[in-house]
């Protein structure tokens, strides 16, 4: 076990000792939860002379970006975390903590055993109808996209209503039904003709040879991975694990003069209006006697027969060249997205009419709280990306 993994560990034999004490002492802020927005809070506050305690109910500090040491790879096991930015203020405050590598996520798509690169470009199109040029691939989506568009015209919609009618119009129906509906419906356990349009213009279509899944100008991966940066983030702020807020609520309360809370926003508020819905990830992670198992850190299996949505191949991430035939072992993990439920890690907020209106409600509230602040994917039932979440942190003026 690596020093960063024995920090984030530390804590759990203090337990049974901790309540006595803390009782004791009073604090500026208690973070709760020690994700990116929680560990960059305590980072900056500390930074402006606060006194700042972070607890976590998990048995380990970094929330979703916590990695195990496993076999020598730095194994990711919330799933793959790729930091991608523009903001050269996000990338060098980053960087300032551990150095990032050069890591860039090219991910690969497996449709009943052809392969097929992502994000849709010029090898994608090529693969898909063997067109060579720019101007053959426009002229083969618009040829696809003509039925899409025809039916949206007869029913008077000049605007994509959900997920579907967005990929048909967007790239046409091979891609669609190949690359995007088996997918998609995995991941989110709800058919496409039932998800908002919008998620599907996070994936870029270019009309170039280009594999890079992100446009951002910064990507990498830490280097030692993501517990370093944790560790760096965190480095002289007290912190404890195994705790859990909801289990003594009164008492973490009392010892601080302000909260700032990044856990379920609607438990915060004792489900006043009812719950909100979450998607959650289950990973079987497999440990493997070759050196090189699928050549990418991600394959997508895109077909509904299969299923996990990906498997993740964690070396990819940090070892290039000949250092990935150096380690002659490798892990995998295949990843199964499901509905979440007690007990389980919630991931992903669902981001349908319902849910949406439900948690219009719970920020209304939130944003009454004057010694509260609510940060991050599950306090503001919103999704984020790594590096947004550190530029909201970094740009928050009252600290």
């Amino acid at each position: 076990m690596g020093v960063a993994q024995n920090v984030l560990n530390r804590g759990h034999k203090e337990r049974n000792h901790v309540n006595n004490r803390i009782r004791m002492e009073h604090y500026d802020y208690l973070i709760v939860g020690s994700g990116l927005f929680g560990a960059t809070f305590a980072y900056r506050a500390k930074k402006a002379g606060k006194k700042c305690l972070v607890i976590d109910k998990r048995p380990h500090l970094g929330g979703n970006v916590y990695s195990e040491n496993i076999e020598g790879i730095n194994v990711h096991k919330y799933g793959a975390h790729i930091f991608h930015t523009s903001n050269k203020k996000v990338w060098d405050f980053v960087n300032s903590i551990v150095e990032f590598n050069r890591y860039t996520n090219s991910p690969v798509a497996n449709y009943k055993g052809k392969l097929y690169n992502l994000p849709f470009n010029m090898n994608t199109f090529y693969q898909m109808w063997g067109v060579r040029t720019p101007d053959e691939a426009r002229a083969k989506i618009e040829e696809q996209k003509v039925e899409a568009v025809a039916k949206m015209q007869e029913e008077g919609i000049t605007e994509p209503r959900n997920l579907e009618e967005q990929a048909r119009v967007l790239i046409g129906n091979d891609i669609y039904e190949k690359l995007i509906k088996g997918y998609t419906e995995k991941q989110w356990g709800r058919k496409c003709a039932d998800l908002p349009a919008f998620i599907i213009k996070r994936l870029p279509v270019r009309f170039v040879f280009d594999n890079n899944y992100f446009n951002d100008r910064y990507q990498g991966i830490p280097i030692g991975g993501y517990n370093r940066l944790i560790e760096g983030l965190l480095h002289g702020v007290e912190t404890r694990i195994g705790i859990d807020f909801f289990d003594d609520r009164s008492t973490w309360e009392s010892i601080a003069d302000r909260i700032v809370f990044t856990g379920k926003i609607d438990e915060f508020y004792d489900y006043r209006y009812g719950k909100l819905e979450y998607r959650t990830v289950r990973f079987e992670e497999e440990i493997l006697d070759t050196s090189n198992f699928q050549g990418n850190a991600v394959v997508n299996y895109t077909e509904s027969d299969i299923p996990y949505t990906r498997i993740i191949e964690h070396k990819h991430f940090e070892m290039f060249g000949s250092e990935i035939t150096e380690c002659p072992k490798t892990v995998i993990s295949r990843e199964y997205s499901m509905e979440w439920k007690e007990g389980l890690e919630p991931y992903y907020p669902v981001n349908d009419a319902l849910n949406n209106e439900l948690a219009i409600k719970y920020r209304t509230l939130s944003s009454m709280e004057k010694n509260v602040i609510f940060g991050g994917r599950l306090a503001e039932y919103k999704y984020y990306d790594m590096a947004p979440i550190i530029e909201h942190v970094l740009n928050m003026t009252d600290i």
